[in-house]
C-alpha cells in the first residue's frame, strides 16, 4: 500500500502513461559502461566523458576531442573533401560507409587539420571509433599522411589521436598499405626535426597499433585503453599459454617500456600545452 501527499493511503501504484513516457528527452540519461551508474548526460558530457564515480574513460567523437583541447575558433580542418571509393567492389562496402557518415556527421573515421592550444599552433589527427571503429582505409591513411607532410612543409608539430580497430578489411591490401605509407611519412618528419605526440586512446589495435601511433616522440595513452596488434585469444592459441589479465592495456604497455606516460583526459591539454611550448625556439622547460 501507498501513501499520497496528504499520508492517506492508496490501493494502486500509478503507472506513467504512454504520453509521460513520450514527454521525457530521448538521450536524457547515460549509464557508464564500466561501473554501471546513471548520470544526467550533460553531467558526464562536462566532464569530458570521463565517469565521475569510476573515472572510467568513455569514448570521444574527433569533434568532441578537438572542442576538449583546441582554442575556439583556431582550427581550420584539411583534406575534408577526400571520400571512400569501393577499390574492391566489396558487397554492401558504400553503403555502409553512407550510413556511417550520416550517423556521425564525418567524411571518414579520421578528421585532421591545425590549431592552437593556449595559443600554441599545432597539426594533428584525430581518429573516431564511431566511424567504421575507426578503421585504417585508404582515406585515412591518405588524409594523416597529408597531415604529417602539411606539418613538416609548415614547421609544426603534429598531435595524433589514434581510436582503431585496425586496418579495414573491404579495402584489403590497399588498407594494409597505408602502414608503410604513414610510417615513412612520419619517418621524413622526424629527419626534418619535427615533433610528433601520439595519444593512443581506448582501442588502438591492428595495423594502427603497429605504424604511426607507436613511432611518436612522445607515446602517451588514456587510463585503461586497449593497446595492441593481435587480439588476446590468438596470441594465447599461438604462444600456448595464459596471459595477464591485464595484457594489452595502457598501464601494461607503461610498465613494460612501451609507453612513456599514461595521461588522465583532464591533465591531457595542460600537457600537451607544455610540451609544445618546451619544443618551441628558446622554449620554456622549466
Amino acid at each position: 500500500m501507498l501513501k499520497d501527499f496528504f499520508g492517506k493511503k492508496k490501493k494502486y501504484a500509478t503507472i506513467p502513461s504512454e504520453q509521460s513516457k513520450l514527454d521525457i528527452p530521448e538521450g536524457l540519461m547515460k549509464k557508464c559502461s564500466h561501473c554501471h551508474k546513471i548520470y544526467y548526460r550533460k553531467e558526464i558530457n562536462k566532464n569530458i566523458n570521463v565517469c565521475p564515480n569510476c573515472d572510467y574513460h568513455h569514448p570521444l567523437t574527433a569533434w568532441e576531442r578537438i572542442d576538449s583541447l583546441f582554442d575556439a575558433g583556431s582550427f581550420e580542418e584539411w583534406d575534408k573533401e577526400l571520400t571512400t571509393t569501393n577499390p574492391l567492389q566489396f558487397p554492401d562496402y558504400e553503403e555502409k560507409i553512407e550510413k556511417d557518415r550520416h550517423k556521425t556527421g564525418l567524411n571518414e573515421g579520421v578528421v585532421t587539420g591545425k590549431g592552437s592550444i593556449d595559443g600554441q599552433m599545432t597539426a594533428f589527427s584525430v581518429m573516431d571509433s564511431s566511424f567504421r571503429m575507426g578503421s585504417m582505409g585508404s582515406v585515412v591513411g591518405e588524409k594523416i599522411a597529408r597531415a604529417i607532410e602539411k606539418a613538416n612543409q609548415q614547421s609544426l608539430p603534429l598531435i595524433i589521436f589514434t581510436a582503431s580497430g585496425g586496418a579495414r578489411m573491404q579495402e584489403g591490401v590497399l588498407s594494409l598499405m597505408q602502414m608503410a605509407k604513414t610510417s615513412v611519412a612520419v619517418k621524413r618528419f622526424s629527419e626534418a626535426g619535427g615533433l610528433m605526440i601520439s595519444v593512443m586512446t581506448h582501442p588502438t589495435t591492428g595495423g594502427v597499433s603497429a605504424s604511426f601511433a607507436s613511432v611518436g616522440d612522445y607515446n602517451f595513452a588514456e587510463p585503461r585503453a586497449l593497446i595492441g596488434f593481435a587480439g588476446r585469444r590468438i596470441i594465447e592459441q599461438t604462444i600456448r599459454e595464459k596471459l595477464p589479465d591485464d595484457f594489452q592495456t595502457a598501464e601494461f604497455l607503461l610498465k613494460h617500456g612501451q609507453l612513456d606516460k599514461v595521461i588522465h583526459r583532464h591533465e591531457l591539454k595542460s600537457l600537451l600545452s607544455k610540451l609544445l611550448s618546451m619544443h618551441q625556439k628558446g622554449g620554456d622547460v622549466s
